[in-house]
């Protein structure tokens, strides 16, 4: 067996990325950006009035102005300004090269045609956006593995920019096997439980904006190597749950190893989820979950994430990581590493009842998963502990 710290190395080690491809604004949403993003234009593009006001020269500040124009939003004109004169002008609207400020339509004063500006404290250049003040043609605007966000999306069609470039989503299948697995719906006989990791894990990866081919398959080894061969052809990234232990009824394994997947880890000291296998075949990446749904969703949050993120381009894949004080003492074997379901908040950790590895009702209520390295055997309240945020 080996540590989390070295599975999670050799996760690094063997993560792929994902194909390139031009996707329109209208579809680039949860990618990540492909390349940088250097700036076309200058952001505004023009001096641009950011209000309601008259445009002069501030050099005339104090002198009764003509208004000899008016600028609304989209006016794209040559406007002259001579000695003297002002400009009724509208956020958003081309400043005339001749005027230098803009004052505020409240703080002037109007009559019989002639302005007077009332504004104590403007500054030459006030209440223009010059141009390029943004960003200037040719800058930085976006580094390569940026989330593309809607804010992100706003701000690349304010360049001008229709198409940009992402990391394609990964195709992935779920396989979950079990004969005691019932779907939800139908009624159980004493010896079955509902099938709960599909679901649960759909919903994951829906998160990053993925849709999985999802197959459900009894205990049954012919059936099992079956569908991992046509899940390897068809697919970038599978992920299986249950049968990777080492019971009678465990073909996963085996299964694997007959469909040609090259063994990178088996099982891993840490609770829950010690039997984790992460495998390999050609560019083909594959994650075997315990079948225990919390053991199942802990491994999917601490190495599947990363396995995605680094897929989609994402310069930083994983969880999020803080320190947090804990509230509560806890005590632990020493030799595993353990994941722990909690509660953060300002800082502050606390456990939840019901760490076993089946029970999702905690996880239900869980913010965070509290990480002890495998050395730690005591925790008293108060101590400073590692904590991987998850994604709400």
């Amino acid at each position: 067996m080996i540590t989390v710290e070295q599975a999670l190395h050799i996760v690094r080690e063997h993560a792929v990325q994902g194909k390139t491809a031009e996707k329109p604004l209208s579809e680039a949403l949860g990618h990540f950006l492909a390349e940088d993003i250097h700036a076309p234009v200058n952001v505004p593009a023009f001096n641009q009035s950011a209000m309601d006001g008259y445009g002069f020269r501030y050099n005339e500040l104090g002198q009764r102005l003509t208004v000899v124009d008016e600028i609304p939003a989209g006016d794209t004109r040559i406007v002259p300004v001579e000695q003297g004169q002002a400009v009724r002008i509208f956020t958003g609207a081309k400043v005339p090269d001749a005027c230098d400020t803009v004052v505020m339509q409240e703080l002037c004063e109007l009559v019989d045609g002639k302005l007077l500006v009332r504004d104590a404290g403007l500054k030459q250049g006030g209440n223009i956006r010059k141009e390029g003040h943004q960003i200037k043609q040719g800058d930085l605007a976006l580094q390569q593995g940026t989330l593309v966000t809607p804010a992100v999306i706003g701000f690349l069609a304010s360049l001008g920019l229709d198409l940009i470039p992402v990391i394609l989503h990964p195709r992935v299948t779920l396989i979950t096997t079990g004969n005691e697995l019932v779907k939800p719906g139908n009624s159980l006989i004493k010896g079955q439980v509902y099938e709960s990791n599909s679901y649960m894990l759909q919903a994951a990866l829906k998160q990053y904006g993925i849709t999985a081919d999802v197959i459900t398959l009894p205990d049954e080894q012919e059936a099992t190597i079956r569908e991992i061969n046509r899940a390897l052809a068809v697919s970038d990234l599978l992920i299986l749950t249950g049968g990777i232990s080492v019971g009678d009824y465990d073909y996963v394994k085996p299964a694997l190893e007959k469909c040609g997947v090259n063994e990178l880890f088996y099982k891993v000291l840490q609770k829950p989820g010690k039997p984790l296998f992460f495998g390999r075949k050609d560019d083909k990446l594959i994650l075997a979950l315990p079948g225990n749904p919390a053991a199942a969703l802990t491994c999917f949050y601490i190495y599947m994430t990363r396995i995605i993120e680094h897929y989609l381009g994402n310069s930083s894949p994983g969880l999020q990581q803080i320190q947090a004080t804990i509230s509560e003492s806890y005590k632990k074997k020493s030799g595993r590493a353990e994941f722990l379901k909690a509660m953060v908040s300002n800082n502050q950790v606390r456990l939840l009842e019901g760490q076993g590895s089946d029970v999702l009702l905690s996880f239900a209520k869980a913010n965070a998963l509290v990480y002890l390295p495998l050395d730690v055997e005591m925790l008293q309240p108060g101590d400073v502990v590692d904590v991987y945020l998850l994604p709400l």
